[in-house]
């Protein structure tokens, strides 16, 4: 598919085999019917306007103007700093710069007309010749001709014939080469015409709400609003209870007010009266409720309420609002390993919360994530526990063993990256090899692989200490606390003399059998720590469930004397709550990374963690009807738990 989007003129009959084997592929389960239909419809587009899938595909991602496919994309590349050496983020930044810098809007709109009219007209195309003319003309006679290709090709989408188009772009051909007739001048044959590089940008993540400021200036750029910060306060004026002072750009206040109108017209202040609410003005006639499939629609975009509207005049009836379509795509690339992902899963839960109390992103951006993972050649501070790379990118791992296209093709980048660091900077820009590899993933894996994210509630060994919650996506390990307090020193070392080494914990869950149903578990034993995983070792554990490793100590009396040993018990869950009975301390570290580790903590509680919107209609619904238990009304109807999706090519394939 990727060839056929860059090929100059696609034969007819190769096109309709194609076809024709992608509709064959929409008898067999998923994810083969899935991709079936993708490349189907895609094919169907081309066959139909040749050259829209290219010319889609290079406006989009330059974010050339046009108002026949006002469409626009960007690829974000993050990367942690201090989980990748210097060198590697150095050479990462200047090979995205330097293919930046060789792309311009005039060239990518010369591809444009060039590929539209050579798809279109074949071997008649002076391809040569056109390519000249294109460089000789002044810009605004090449946006001239540019905007005229576009709109020939996107209104062939329509369902005008085939020859239709071709005489639509035909005619363009003839007035662009102006005197000289196609066909005078020596033909060369048909020409590929190259895929102008997308528009990529590189981040150091170094701020907890970077992806999401990220994302709003790419839907609001800053020549177009304000600065970040005042922003975010436009954006989100729900958290902040006290007046939002205008912004300077914008020329507007906001305002948190406490509501005293009765609804009645007459108890309206009259306007000469100083009040506040003087401003308010009353809609005519009465408000039109939404359909109950408009409010599950927007739930699912992100719960929460619509953007506010501006107050229309009284005895005027408001026009209705036109609905919002996702015309940007951001295309979000995690460079490293599970513990940038352990990042990126706290910054989707952040990101959700915001939409859940007043949508914004959602309507309006396609969001995706990718992942290429990286395994630095020198160990790094954080990964000295994990000196496996395979212990590190047990996310990269299961993509791969789902997915065989995306362990040959990323996979296998986790070891090529580093060594690019090492190579002269002249050679990146000359050859922008991991640029390609970045685009070809970001453009082609169209297919989300869902990894459940888990909530944990933290509890420590102050009582006046309050718990904490934070989520994790591939594991979650516990240790036993070194170095206890002076007076729990002597008692500890008593005890563990008695007892073996580790500490009395009590484990209560839901076993998850082999019939997939939930049997009741208690445990009371002495253990070292435990290790819950969520990525399932091989693909027919499924996802969704917790892999409970538990070591216990078990002492065992012989004439030697006492002895103890090390039990490892592993049961599956989808939920657990771990109490010290000794109120002894222990460690809990989250996605391997070393800078989420908690420390005094006696209990914790792992659950799967839920959709904000999920949860913000499940409040509203016990509020309006207490006695409910069960999901009801629109919540039915909502996604309940979090899931993360990560692109594939192919999805998971059985």
């Amino acid at each position: 598919m990727y060839t056929l989007i860059q090929a100059p003129c696609i034969p007819d009959e190769l096109c309709a085999r194609v076809y024709d084997f992608c509709k064959r592929l929409l008898t067999l389960p998923k994810p083969f019917c899935t991709i079936g239909l993708d490349y189907a419809s895609r094919l169907q587009l081309e066959r139909a306007a040749p050259g829209t899938l290219y010319q889609r595909m290079v406006i989009s991602e330059q974010s050339l103007h046009s108002a026949a496919f006002p469409c626009q994309e960007r690829i974000f590349i993050f990367a942690d700093p201090e989980l990748l050496p210097e060198a590697i983020c150095r050479a990462l930044a200047m090979d995205t710069e330097a293919a930046q810098v060789s792309q311009s809007p005039r060239g990518c709109m010369s591809c444009v007309v060039t590929h539209a009219l050579q798809a279109a007209l074949g071997d008649t195309c002076d391809t040569p010749g056109l390519w000249a003319r294109l460089q000789a003309l002044p810009p605004r006679d090449l946006e001239h001709w540019f905007q005229q290709v576009v709109a020939a090709v996107e209104g062939s989408e329509g369902g005008s014939e085939r020859g239709q188009h071709t005489a639509r772009l035909e005619r363009i051909y003839h007035g662009l080469m102006g005197s000289s007739p196609a066909g005078n001048d020596p033909q060369e044959g048909l020409q590929s015409t190259p895929l102008p590089s997308p528009n990529i940008s590189f981040h150091l993540w170094t701020e907890d709400e970077q992806l999401w400021k990220e994302l709003v200036l790419f839907l609001r750029p800053l020549s177009q609003s304000c600065e970040p910060e005042c922003l975010g306060q436009e954006l989100e004026p729900l958290e902040m209870p006290d007046p939002l002072p205008g912004c300077g750009c914008c020329g507007q206040s906001r305002f948190s007010v406490l509501s005293t109108d009765s609804g009645i017209e007459r108890d309206l202040p009259a306007p000469e009266e100083p009040c506040e609410r003087s401003r308010l003005h009353r809609k005519g006639g009465i408000k039109k409720k939404p359909s109950p499939l408009d409010s599950v629609a927007l739930l699912q975009a992100g719960g929460g309420k619509a953007p506010g509207k501006p107050p229309g005049r009284a005895g005027v009836p408001p026009e209705p609002a036109a609905p919002l379509q996702r015309l940007h795509t951001a295309r979000v690339v995690l460079l490293g390993d599970d513990r940038v992902l352990g990042r990126l899963a706290q910054a989707f839960l952040s990101l959700r919360k915001r939409e859940a109390r007043r949508v914004f992103l959602t309507p309006r951006l396609d969001l995706q994530f990718y992942h290429i993972p990286v395994v630095p050649g020198q160990p790094q501070p954080l990964a000295a526990e994990h000196t496996d790379p395979e212990e590190l990118c047990e996310v990269a791992g299961y993509l791969g063993r789902a997915d065989p296209w995306y362990e040959s093709n990323i996979s296998t980048l986790g070891h090529m990256i580093p060594k690019l660091a090492t190579m002269p900077s002249r050679a990146l820009v000359t050859d922008p090899f991991l640029t390609d590899v970045i685009a070809y993933y970001a453009r082609m894996g169209t297919q989300p692989v869902c990894f459940q994210v888990h909530s944990v509630k933290v509890l420590f060994q102050d009582p006046a200490q309050e718990p904490a919650e934070d989520v994790f996506l591939t594991e979650l390990l516990t240790q036993v606390q070194d170095g206890p307090s002076h007076r729990e020193l002597s008692t500890t070392k008593r005890k563990s003399t008695l007892d073996g080494p580790g500490m009395d914990l009590t484990v209560t869950c839901r076993r998850v059998v082999l019939s997939k149903r939930q049997k009741e578990l208690a445990l009371s034993l002495r253990s070292t720590g435990l290790l819950m995983k969520a990525i399932p070792a091989e693909e027919a554990a499924g996802q969704g469930c917790l892999t409970v490793t538990i070591t216990e100590i078990i002492r065992t009396s012989n004439l030697a004397g006492r002895s103890f040993s090390a039990v490892a018990h592993r049961f599956r869950t989808r939920s657990i709550k771990v109490r010290s009975s000794e109120q002894r301390p222990f460690t809990v570290r989250l996605d391997k990374d070393s800078r989420r580790t908690y420390r005094d903590v006696v209990g914790l509680e792992v659950s799967p963690c839920l959709e904000p919107s999920y949860c913000l209609q499940k409040t509203r619904t016990t509020k309006c009807s207490p006695e409910e238990t069960e999901d009801v009304g629109l919540v039915k109807y909502l996604p309940k738990s979090l899931l993360l999706p990560i692109n594939t090519f192919a999805g998971v394939i059985p």
